[in-house]
């Protein structure tokens, strides 16, 4: 039997932006310049020469590889997140990568602009995907239109991945190897 993929998000999962916080517990802070945010940027702006703020939890990579899971980035980061976040965390800098024919392109049905592009990534195969916009909507589209199982997990983009998310994870990739698939 085939690992069930994990595709991850960076931006809610691995780094709570959203969080008031400043000092999240475990997480350290670093400054970035990832092409898709520095494209929304002037180059000679405070902003940009600042970068972006990411707190990223350094266990969080061996937490996730310790899962039954072929991991995989499912970001607008696309390869900067095997250069930029994985050496943070923990993680190998050759995860592959779902590159988007178009980021942020509107859904005829309203769903997310990830939703189709990485279920056809998935090939048919069992997948679980992290990320802070999954909506219910996306949930009954891949549970029509994907033949194998699938976990789509939102992660609040306040908390990013907590203890609670860990076990969801390796709850539901168990359950899977109990059924045979």
């Amino acid at each position: 039997m085939t690992s069930p993929l994990l595709l991850l998000d960076v931006d809610g999962p691995l780094n709570p932006f959203r969080s008031r916080l400043a000092g999240l517990r475990g997480y350290t802070s670093h400054r970035m310049r990832p092409t898709i945010w520095m494209s929304r940027r002037a180059p000679d702006s405070r902003s940009a020469r600042r970068g972006l703020r990411v707190r990223l939890h350094p266990t969080h990579g061996p937490r996730l590889l310790s899962l039954p899971y072929e991991l995989a980035w499912a970001t607008t980061w696309m390869h900067e997140a095997n250069t930029m976040i994985s050496p943070h965390v923990g993680l190998p800098a050759d995860l592959p990568v779902i590159e988007w024919p178009e980021l942020f392109a509107d859904d005829p049905d309203g769903l997310s602009w990830k939703t189709r592009h990485l279920t056809a990534w998935a090939a048919g195969r069992p997948f679980a995907w992290v990320d802070d916009m999954i909506t219910p909507r996306d949930r009954a589209w891949v549970a029509a239109h994907h033949p194998a199982p699938a976990l789509l997990l939102r992660i609040h983009p306040r908390q990013g991945l907590r203890p609670a998310d860990f076990a969801t994870l390796h709850r539901w990739a168990a359950g899977l190897s109990a059924a045979g698939r």
